[in-house]
Protein backbone atom coordinates (compact mmCIF):
# COMPACT_ATOMS: atom_id res chain seq x y z
CA UNK A 1 0.00 0.00 0.00
CA UNK A 2 1.60 3.48 -0.97
CA UNK A 3 2.16 5.71 1.66
CA UNK A 4 0.60 8.81 2.24
CA UNK A 5 -0.95 11.88 4.70
CA UNK A 6 -3.31 14.17 4.82
CA UNK A 7 -1.87 16.35 7.82
CA UNK A 8 1.41 17.17 9.30
CA UNK A 9 1.31 17.81 13.04
CA UNK A 10 4.43 19.40 15.00
CA UNK A 11 4.69 19.14 18.78
CA UNK A 12 6.54 21.01 21.01
CA UNK A 13 9.88 21.41 18.87
CA UNK A 14 12.71 22.48 19.84
CA UNK A 15 16.16 23.10 17.80
CA UNK A 16 19.81 23.55 19.56
CA UNK A 17 22.75 24.70 17.89
CA UNK A 18 25.10 24.52 20.85
CA UNK A 19 24.07 26.81 23.54
CA UNK A 20 21.84 28.72 20.99
CA UNK A 21 18.55 27.75 20.90
CA UNK A 22 17.01 28.63 16.74
CA UNK A 23 13.57 26.95 17.94
CA UNK A 24 11.91 26.49 21.65
CA UNK A 25 8.78 24.34 22.19
CA UNK A 26 6.68 25.31 18.97
CA UNK A 27 3.12 23.59 17.83
CA UNK A 28 1.36 24.16 14.84
CA UNK A 29 -0.58 22.28 12.65
CA UNK A 30 -1.15 21.92 8.65
CA UNK A 31 -3.88 20.24 6.84
CA UNK A 32 -4.21 19.12 3.55
CA UNK A 33 -5.67 21.72 1.25
CA UNK A 34 -4.03 24.74 3.40
CA UNK A 35 -1.53 26.84 2.71
CA UNK A 36 0.38 27.75 5.83
CA UNK A 37 2.27 30.89 6.39
CA UNK A 38 5.81 31.21 8.67
CA UNK A 39 6.34 34.72 9.49
CA UNK A 40 8.80 36.76 11.79
CA UNK A 41 12.34 38.95 11.32
CA UNK A 42 15.81 37.10 10.75
CA UNK A 43 16.50 34.75 13.35
CA UNK A 44 13.27 33.54 13.97
CA UNK A 45 13.59 30.29 13.72
CA UNK A 46 11.54 29.79 10.42
CA UNK A 47 13.97 27.99 8.00
CA UNK A 48 15.13 25.63 10.60
CA UNK A 49 11.66 24.64 11.30
CA UNK A 50 11.08 23.67 7.56
CA UNK A 51 15.00 22.16 7.82
CA UNK A 52 13.42 20.15 10.21
CA UNK A 53 9.95 19.03 8.47
CA UNK A 54 11.83 18.09 5.48
CA UNK A 55 13.70 15.79 7.78
CA UNK A 56 17.20 17.21 6.56
CA UNK A 57 17.49 18.66 10.07
CA UNK A 58 17.24 16.46 13.26
CA UNK A 59 14.78 17.90 16.39
CA UNK A 60 16.59 18.17 19.84
CA UNK A 61 13.50 17.43 21.04
CA UNK A 62 9.86 16.96 20.22
CA UNK A 63 7.75 15.75 16.90
CA UNK A 64 6.91 16.44 13.87
CA UNK A 65 3.75 13.27 12.59
CA UNK A 66 2.96 13.12 9.14
CA UNK A 67 0.00 12.02 9.68
CA UNK A 68 -0.07 9.72 12.52
CA UNK A 69 3.96 8.97 12.21
CA UNK A 70 7.10 10.20 12.60
CA UNK A 71 9.47 10.49 9.95
CA UNK A 72 11.43 7.75 11.63
CA UNK A 73 8.78 5.34 12.03
CA UNK A 74 7.98 5.72 8.33
CA UNK A 75 11.34 5.84 6.75
CA UNK A 76 13.05 6.78 3.97
CA UNK A 77 9.73 6.50 1.72
CA UNK A 78 8.44 10.08 3.36
CA UNK A 79 11.03 12.00 1.27
CA UNK A 80 8.58 10.75 -1.53
CA UNK A 81 6.04 12.71 -0.15
CA UNK A 82 7.52 15.91 0.53
CA UNK A 83 8.67 19.14 -1.68
CA UNK A 84 11.22 21.67 -1.19
CA UNK A 85 12.39 24.89 -2.38
CA UNK A 86 15.22 26.48 -0.19
CA UNK A 87 17.03 29.77 -0.49
CA UNK A 88 19.66 27.71 -2.33
CA UNK A 89 17.74 26.26 -5.46
CA UNK A 90 20.12 23.52 -5.79
CA UNK A 91 20.22 23.55 -9.56
CA UNK A 92 22.89 22.69 -11.53
CA UNK A 93 24.01 25.69 -13.87
CA UNK A 94 25.85 23.99 -16.58
CA UNK A 95 22.84 21.74 -17.18
CA UNK A 96 20.22 23.47 -19.63
CA UNK A 97 16.48 24.00 -17.85
CA UNK A 98 15.35 20.50 -19.19
CA UNK A 99 18.26 18.69 -18.34
CA UNK A 100 18.09 19.75 -15.25
CA UNK A 101 14.21 18.46 -14.84
CA UNK A 102 15.12 15.77 -16.57
CA UNK A 103 17.96 14.40 -13.90
CA UNK A 104 15.78 15.24 -11.33
CA UNK A 105 12.97 13.79 -12.26
CA UNK A 106 14.78 10.33 -12.58
CA UNK A 107 16.32 10.76 -9.07
CA UNK A 108 12.36 11.09 -8.30
CA UNK A 109 11.60 8.27 -9.90
CA UNK A 110 8.92 9.60 -11.87
CA UNK A 111 7.85 7.97 -14.99
CA UNK A 112 8.46 9.67 -18.51
CA UNK A 113 10.70 12.04 -16.79
CA UNK A 114 11.24 13.87 -20.04
CA UNK A 115 7.48 14.44 -21.02
CA UNK A 116 7.24 15.86 -17.01
CA UNK A 117 9.78 17.83 -17.58
CA UNK A 118 7.82 19.88 -20.84
CA UNK A 119 5.47 20.41 -18.65
CA UNK A 120 7.19 21.28 -15.80
CA UNK A 121 8.33 23.87 -18.66
CA UNK A 122 5.06 25.19 -19.93
CA UNK A 123 3.89 25.48 -16.16
CA UNK A 124 6.97 27.89 -14.94
CA UNK A 125 6.90 29.84 -18.37
CA UNK A 126 10.17 28.67 -19.64
CA UNK A 127 9.41 26.66 -22.42
CA UNK A 128 11.78 28.63 -24.87
CA UNK A 129 14.04 28.71 -22.76
CA UNK A 130 14.37 24.83 -21.93
CA UNK A 131 17.16 24.43 -23.57
CA UNK A 132 19.52 27.44 -22.50
CA UNK A 133 22.08 26.76 -19.95
CA UNK A 134 20.86 27.63 -16.05
CA UNK A 135 23.92 29.54 -15.74
CA UNK A 136 22.45 32.08 -18.18
CA UNK A 137 18.79 32.69 -16.18
CA UNK A 138 17.82 35.21 -13.62
CA UNK A 139 17.46 34.63 -10.25
CA UNK A 140 13.23 34.82 -10.76
CA UNK A 141 13.24 32.16 -13.77
CA UNK A 142 15.87 30.16 -11.59
CA UNK A 143 13.42 30.25 -8.59
CA UNK A 144 10.30 29.36 -11.39
CA UNK A 145 12.22 26.71 -12.32
CA UNK A 146 13.17 25.33 -9.28
CA UNK A 147 9.60 25.16 -7.75
CA UNK A 148 8.66 23.00 -10.76
CA UNK A 149 11.24 20.63 -10.08
CA UNK A 150 10.08 20.45 -6.38
CA UNK A 151 7.03 19.45 -7.51
CA UNK A 152 7.63 16.69 -10.36
CA UNK A 153 7.32 13.58 -8.49
CA UNK A 154 3.82 15.22 -7.11
CA UNK A 155 4.35 15.61 -3.38
CA UNK A 156 1.49 16.05 -0.49
CA UNK A 157 3.80 18.15 1.17
CA UNK A 158 5.58 21.46 -0.48
CA UNK A 159 7.75 23.36 2.01
CA UNK A 160 8.94 26.77 0.44
CA UNK A 161 11.59 29.47 2.01
CA UNK A 162 10.95 32.71 0.34
CA UNK A 163 9.34 31.61 -2.59
CA UNK A 164 8.63 35.25 -3.96
CA UNK A 165 12.06 36.45 -3.85
CA UNK A 166 13.71 37.58 -7.11
CA UNK A 167 10.26 37.76 -8.44
CA UNK A 168 8.60 40.10 -11.16
CA UNK A 169 4.82 41.28 -10.77
CA UNK A 170 4.10 38.81 -13.14
CA UNK A 171 6.05 35.88 -12.57
CA UNK A 172 4.25 36.29 -8.30
CA UNK A 173 0.79 36.08 -9.91
CA UNK A 174 1.81 32.84 -11.65
CA UNK A 175 3.00 31.55 -8.54
CA UNK A 176 0.31 32.86 -6.00
CA UNK A 177 -1.89 31.04 -8.78
CA UNK A 178 -0.03 28.07 -9.34
CA UNK A 179 -0.19 27.59 -5.08
CA UNK A 180 -3.39 27.40 -5.53
CA UNK A 181 -3.75 25.19 -7.51
CA UNK A 182 -1.72 22.76 -5.56
CA UNK A 183 -4.17 23.71 -2.52
CA UNK A 184 -7.45 22.36 -4.49
CA UNK A 185 -5.24 19.41 -5.14
CA UNK A 186 -4.93 18.64 -2.06
CA UNK A 187 -1.35 19.54 -1.09
CA UNK A 188 0.20 20.81 2.38
CA UNK A 189 1.93 23.63 1.72
CA UNK A 190 3.90 25.30 4.78
CA UNK A 191 5.71 28.34 3.44
CA UNK A 192 7.67 31.25 4.94
CA UNK A 193 8.06 34.31 3.83
CA UNK A 194 8.87 38.38 4.90
CA UNK A 195 6.85 39.26 1.70
CA UNK A 196 3.76 40.25 3.91
CA UNK A 197 1.55 41.71 1.15
CA UNK A 198 1.57 38.74 -1.24
CA UNK A 199 1.15 36.21 1.62
CA UNK A 200 -2.26 38.12 2.32
CA UNK A 201 -2.84 37.02 -0.86
CA UNK A 202 -2.56 32.90 -0.92
CA UNK A 203 -2.16 32.05 2.75
CA UNK A 204 -4.88 30.29 4.87
CA UNK A 205 -3.42 31.30 8.13
CA UNK A 206 0.23 32.85 9.47
CA UNK A 207 1.98 31.42 11.77
CA UNK A 208 4.26 34.40 13.89
CA UNK A 209 7.52 33.18 15.24
CA UNK A 210 10.27 35.25 17.07
CA UNK A 211 13.29 34.33 18.44
CA UNK A 212 12.68 31.28 17.77
CA UNK A 213 9.40 31.00 19.39
CA UNK A 214 5.71 30.62 18.52
CA UNK A 215 4.28 34.18 19.67
CA UNK A 216 0.40 33.45 17.95
CA UNK A 217 -0.74 32.32 14.86
CA UNK A 218 -3.62 34.15 12.53
CA UNK A 219 -6.22 32.48 11.00
CA UNK A 220 -7.62 35.53 9.37
CA UNK A 221 -5.16 37.10 7.09
CA UNK A 222 -6.53 40.10 6.17
CA UNK A 223 -4.82 43.15 6.82
CA UNK A 224 -1.59 40.90 7.68
CA UNK A 225 0.93 43.16 8.21
CA UNK A 226 -0.40 44.76 10.88
CA UNK A 227 -1.64 42.17 12.98
CA UNK A 228 2.08 40.51 12.54
CA UNK A 229 3.38 44.09 13.93
CA UNK A 230 1.28 43.68 16.61
CA UNK A 231 2.14 40.18 17.56
CA UNK A 232 5.77 41.25 17.32
CA UNK A 233 5.17 44.28 19.72
CA UNK A 234 3.03 42.20 22.07
CA UNK A 235 6.18 39.41 22.35
CA UNK A 236 8.41 41.97 22.83
CA UNK A 237 6.37 43.58 25.82
CA UNK A 238 6.65 40.51 27.40
CA UNK A 239 9.74 39.39 27.65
Amino acid sequence: MTFDFHELSIRDLSRNFGRRRALSHVSLDCNAGEIVGLLGPNGAGKSTLLAIVSTLAAPSSGNVFYGRRTATQIGATLRSKIGVLSHDLHLYSDLTARENLIFFGRLYGVPDAESRALAALDRSLLAERGGDLVSGFSRGMRQRLALERALLHEPRLLLLDEPFTGLDDASTVSLIERLKELRSAGCIILLATHDLDTAEEVLDKAIVLRDGRFVGSESDVRGLRKRYQDRLRAAVATT
